[in-house]
């Protein structure tokens, strides 16, 4: 009897450590993925912005600021802003803005999807009660989304 429990104790025990074990590699995964997304948002935004100082140079000193503000959690708001004049001179040129700029614009909405579907899978995994209660993703810290509805 006391073997059988023995048993049953060592194979639970190896299932769970065999769980967080591949927990913690998904998240890992999930947040090298968030960060690669991140990166690439930064440069489809930074691309925009120096094709929209090009083509429209009435705007090009804020394109440049905005190209100097670095696309970090603590920075997202800032960033936002800064993106809005942009934006607007965009929105300014109808519908049909010159080629470049168009496939700017929907390079910046993949970029801006893509970012945002990876961040809700990384805190979707983060926020499940057992990863939290295991502390599964340590230290990280917690991806934000990028909200800019005018991307």
């Amino acid at each position: 009897m006391q073997t059988l429990l023995l048993v049953l104790l060592s194979v639970a025990i190896t299932i769970a450590l065999l769980w967080a074990y591949f927990t913690a590699q998904r998240l890992n995964r999930l947040h090298i993925r968030t960060d690669a997304a991140l990166q690439s948002l930064q440069a489809t935004l930074d691309r925009r912005a120096a094709i929209a100082a090009v083509l429209i140079p009435d705007i090009a000193p804020q394109a440049h600021a905005a190209e100097q503000v670095p696309l970090e959690y603590a920075n997202f708001a800032q960033r936002i802003e800064k993106e809005r004049p942009i934006s607007a001179a965009i929105a300014q040129l109808g519908e049909q803005p010159p080629a470049p700029l168009a496939d700017a614009e929907v390079r910046l909405q993949l970029a801006h999807r893509f970012y945002n579907e990876a961040v809700a899978d990384t805190r979707a995994l983060r926020t499940r009660p057992l990863v939290r209660i295991t502390r599964l993703g340590g230290r990280a810290q917690l991806p934000e989304y990028f909200e800019y509805t005018e991307c």
